[in-house]
Order: structure tokens, then sequence, then C-alpha cells
């Protein structure tokens, strides 16, 4: 008999000082079976990242053609395109030909960095594609992950501190691979 996932329930209230964002989402976030908390709540910080009306999260680890998160325009072209964790270079440069904007949050005390350094070289070229290395530090975030969660998050110079009323994270952000900026 197949799982079903678990439903997590998070308010969170984003001040985003680099982007000029101030605005608090009432979230549904469905957690698959096989899916850490740890990677959940990534998936979280990297909606907190990238916040709009228009953003949501996709099927996640059940589907294949979607993403963690995506943002769509009213036609329904994809504008923002987010994974996280270490997806194949394939599945990158698919993701590349169908959105705007493409962002990895690669996580992980080893894997992040091994990953990086195989598939790396591979996609230098990419012109919409942003890859941020997190910090050991997301494993404390898991800490935070609760069904019904109340939490705060403040983003100011590349860091970001999620705090709930009893613990708090600080996640610096990397940048491995920026979008390449054509000089016309």
């Amino acid at each position: 008999m197949a799982l079903n996932a678990t439903i997590f329930k998070a308010a969170v209230q984003i001040s985003d000082m680099d982007r000029g964002y101030y605005h608090e989402h009432a979230l549904t976030i469905a957690r698959h079976p096989s899916e850490t908390d740890e990677r959940m709540m990534v998936r979280l910080l990297a909606f907190t990242l990238h916040a709009s009306e228009a953003l949501s999260f996709g099927k996640g680890l059940s589907t294949d053609d979607e993403p963690d998160i995506w943002q769509k325009d009213l036609t329904g072209a994809i504008e923002v395109w987010v994974d996280v964790g270490q997806p194949d270079d394939k599945r990158i440069r698919k993701a590349c030909g169908r959105a705007d904007q493409v962002f990895v949050y690669s996580y992980g005390i080893q894997g992040a960095r091994v990953w990086w350094e195989q598939i790396g070289s591979k996609l230098e070229k990419i012109r919409n594609l942003t890859v941020i290395r997190l910090p050991v530090a997301t494993r404390e975030l898991a800490k935070l992950a609760d069904r019904n969660m109340r939490l705060t998050c403040t983003i100011q110079d590349r860091h970001v501190w999620l705090t709930d009323d009893k613990e708090s994270v600080e996640i610096a952000l990397e940048t491995l691979k920026a979008p390449i900026v054509s000089m016309r």
C-alpha cells in the first residue's frame, strides 16, 4: 500500500530587505513519504527567497517534469523554476529550456561539493541558471519542522534567518554559478 504525503501548514512572515519584499504567506506543504524534514524545510527556505503571490510548490519528488517550486505567468509560461538537492545535468538543462530563470539550491555536507565538482563544468555556459550551495546549517532547519508552523524569515545581505518561537537558524547563501548577463 502506498503511503500518502504528510501535510504541513506554515504561516511565514517574510522580510526580504534585499528585494524590498514584506509579506505573510499561508503555505500548505505536502511532504512526500521519502522526504526528510531537512529537505522539506530547504524547499520552504527556497520559497522564501523567491516569494511572490504567483509562486507555488510543485508536486515534488513524485513528479519528474515539475520543479520543487515554480512561478508561471498568466499564459502558463514558466518564469521561475526552483529545484533543491542535486539534480542531474539533463534535468537542469531541460529546466533551463523551459523556464526564464532556473535556481538550484544544493545542500548536504560533502554531497553538494562533490556534486558540483562533477557537474559544474557541464553547466557553465547556461545563461539562465543560478546555483546556490547552502551550508551545513540546513540540518538545523529540521528542528523548525512542525505540522503547524509560525515562522519569521528575515533576508539581508545574502543571509537568511528563519525563526519560530523557540529556535533561530541562520543560513548564508554561497553562489556557485550566477546567470550570464549578455552585453548588448
